[in-house]
Parts: C-alpha cells; sequence; structure tokens
C-alpha cells in the first residue's frame, strides 16, 4: 500500500475541488494512483463540483445565528445559481449551518472559515460540506461573506424577504438591561431599520470622510449651476449636508415604524423605560444577497453554440 500524503490529497482536491475526506478516500482506493484516484471520484459523482467552479453563483440567502443569550451573532452569505434552489430546504439548512459555525468557530476569514472542521461533525471541513452540497445540490455552491459579533450587550438579527437582505446590530447595555424585553425589542427594531433605511454609519463621526468631501463637491456644484450666489453656497452646502447625515447616519434617520421620532429620540426612551445606563448602538451589518455580482445571462443559442462546438 502506498503512502497517501497531505501533498497528494491536496493535489487531487486542486485538481477535481472534491472535499478533502472524499480525496483521501480515493487515494487509498486507487493505491496512490491519482489518475485513478480521479476517475474513482468521478464514478462516484464526487468530481463534478470542479464543473461547477466556473459558473457564475449570484443567488442564495442570507443566513443567521445567534446564540441563546444573545451575546453572538453571525450573518453569512451563501451563493448558488438560481432562485429555485436558493428555495429549498437542502440550500436552506446548508446556509444556517455556516452561520451556525461562524458564530461558534470565530474565524478570522473566509479562507479560514472555509478550512475549518464543521463544529457538528469534525470529520469534515466547511469546504468539504460545500463540495458535497455542490454535488447534492447540483449547482456551485460558495460562501462568500460573514459577519460575526460577540458582545457583552446585545446582538440581534433580522432576515427579510426569506434571506435576500440580512442584517446584525449591536447593542452595548449593561448587565441589569440586557435581558430586559424592551432592549431586546429595541435590538430587533434596529435591525428591521438597517434593512429598510440603509443606513451607512451609526453617527456622524463614522461617515466615510472622502465620500463627504465627494458629496460636499456634488452640493456645491448643484448650488451653483443653481445660480445661487457664491457667497451663500457654502452656507447652503452645510444645510444640506446636515440633511444628507440624516439620511445616513442611523442615530439621526425617523423610525420606520414612527416617522415622528429619531432612533437617538427612541433610544432615550428605552433606556429610561429599562433602566439602562449604558444603552448604545455599536455597529451594524447589512447584507444584501448578489450585491456587486454580475448575474449570469442565459443565452440559450450561445449555450447550445457552445455546446456543439465543444
Amino acid at each position: 500500500m502506498a503512502a497517501i500524503t497531505s501533498a497528494m490529497v491536496k493535489e487531487l482536491r486542486e485538481r477535481t475541488s472534491a472535499g478533502m475526506m472524499d480525496c483521501k478516500k480515493a487515494l487509498v482506493e486507487s493505491d496512490g494512483d491519482m489518475e485513478k484516484a480521479i476517475e474513482w471520484l468521478r464514478e462516484k459523482g464526487l468530481s463534478q463540483a470542479a464543473k461547477k467552479a466556473s459558473r457564475i453563483a449570484a443567488e442564495g440567502v442570507v443566513s443567521q445565528y445567534v446564540n441563546e443569550n444573545g451575546t453572538v451573532g453571525a450573518i453569512v452569505e451563501v451563493n448558488c445559481e438560481t432562485d429555485f434552489v436558493a428555495k429549498t430546504d437542502n440550500f436552506v439548512n446548508f446556509a444556517n449551518n455556516v452561520a451556525k459555525h461562524v458564530a461558534l468557530a470565530n474565524p478570522a476569514d473566509v479562507d479560514a472559515l472555509l478550512a475549518q472542521p464543521f463544529v457538528d461533525d469534525n470529520s469534515k471541513t466547511i469546504s468539504d460540506l460545500i463540495s458535497d452540497a455542490t454535488v447534492a445540490i447540483g449547482e456551485k455552491i460558495s460562501v462568500r461573506r460573514f459577519s460575526r459579533f460577540e458582545t457583552t450587550g446585545v446582538v440581534s438579527t433580522y432576515i427579510h424577504l426569506g434571506g435576500k437582505v440580512g442584517v446584525m446590530v449591536e447593542v452595548a447595555a449593561d448587565e441589569a438591561s440586557r435581558g430586559n424585553d424592551d432592549v431586546k425589542t429595541f435590538a430587533h427594531d434596529l435591525a428591521l431599520q438597517v434593512a429598510a433605511a440603509k443606513p451607512e454609519a451609526v453617527r456622524r463621526e463614522e461617515v466615510d470622510t472622502a465620500k463627504l468631501e465627494k458629496e460636499k463637491e456634488i452640493l456645491r456644484a448643484q448650488a451653483l449651476n443653481e445660480g445661487k450666489p457664491e457667497k451663500i453656497v457654502d452656507k447652503m452646502v452645510q444645510g444640506r449636508i446636515e440633511k444628507y447625515y440624516k439620511e445616513v447616519c442611523l442615530l439621526e434617520q425617523l423610525f420606520v415604524k414612527d416617522g415622528e421620532k429619531t432612533i437617538k429620540g427612541l433610544m432615550a426612551e428605552i433606556a429610561k423605560a429599562a433602566g439602562a445606563s449604558a444603552l448604545d448602538i455599536v455597529r451594524f451589518t447589512r447584507f444584501e444577497r448578489g450585491e456587486g455580482i454580475e448575474k449570469r445571462k442565459d443565452d440559450l443559442a450561445a449555450e447550445i453554440a457552445a455546446m456543439q462546438k465543444a
């Protein structure tokens, strides 16, 4: 029996995109013969993932997981090729498992995540699970990004439209008020607010400086194009920047459930009612499925022509 090295397993994985354990088994079954191992994987249908690796996966879901006491949470975007597959139980369960793993295993980034043994089955890595899911589901599956929060306060998530948008927020709260129902509801309402109103920062100091300066340039040009005297343009720009802050800063936005109060005002009300001395919004993450990915454009004629040429 030939010795099966990690380098051999790695090479076979790179050539087939099959799972690490499957690659090792294939090499054992073929007595270390690389070509026979590839044939073995093909016969078992385990190298099919490689054929799907170049496809565009822009559909999928944003999934979430929060631990029981609400102090650790994760949201993750998992992509597939079609909306049909994105709605299947197999795909949704897979995405939920990845979110759970991120929350519990705390990977540094996507590459680290892929290499980690799955928290519920350490015989397989997340990369192995992706390969298995790709074969089982029949489409390219990929984990695009994730966000993880851990806090002594409260983490809350909101998933909109079956996974099209996912939001996670962190609220700072003292130990006495962390379990308060009003505080929990406030955190959930914040997640809903972020999903609907798309803020860019929690507070003014966090607004991207370069983007802010660009906005000022645009507003100044607009004012001059409107024929406004240059001596009052700067005041006009400052006034419009104030409006801009109210649109992009979460604390200054009007609450989507009650347009009479701002988020900052709502937070003050909740803090008073709950007796919370340290209630504050720390951060948020908002993922929208497929944003920034060029979606596949089906062209049946081109596809048939390519098949004929092949």
